[in-house]
């Protein structure tokens, strides 16, 4: 059984943002030289997620008004957390959105379903962070 490891890197300009990886993960696929097995994404930070759907910017849109008020950032003293930090918000946000992805591959392809894609959420960005994408099988 092979296997494969690679850090990506974010620095989002912006506190909140959902990006799409699906091409940078494929790139790592096709470096793996893995044709059958299972690739785990996952964020390496608290504050971000990894998590699969449909790259259309009305969902994006809407994925933010409901994080939103599920977690508002402000007002920033309504959290415990934050007496050392503002930040709560974005805590809650990643463990709502989720920290990681598997993907079956087949025939050196990402298994998906339609429209299904890979996205980085950022919910306490201006800062590096990383995802880990981690390929095994033959």
């Amino acid at each position: 059984m092979k296997s494969y490891r690679k850090e990506l890197w974010f620095n989002t300009t912006t506190r909140r943002a959902f990006i799409n990886i699906t091409s940078e993960i494929q790139k790592c696929l096709k470096e793996s030289g893995i044709k059958e097995g299972l690739l785990l994404c996952n964020a390496m930070h608290i504050t971000a997620s990894v998590f699969i759907n449909d790259d259309e910017a009305g969902l994006h849109r809407d994925f933010e008004r409901l994080l939103e008020k599920l977690a508002p950032e402000k007002p920033y003293d309504q959290y415990d957390h934050n007496g050392y930090e503002d930040n709560a918000d974005a805590h809650l946000k990643r463990t709502i959105m989720g920290r990681e992805v598997v993907v079956a591959v087949t025939d050196g392809k990402l298994d998906f379903g339609p429209w299904e894609q890979i996205f980085y959420g950022e919910f306490d960005g201006k800062r590096k962070k990383r995802v880990l994408v981690k390929i095994i099988g033959e």
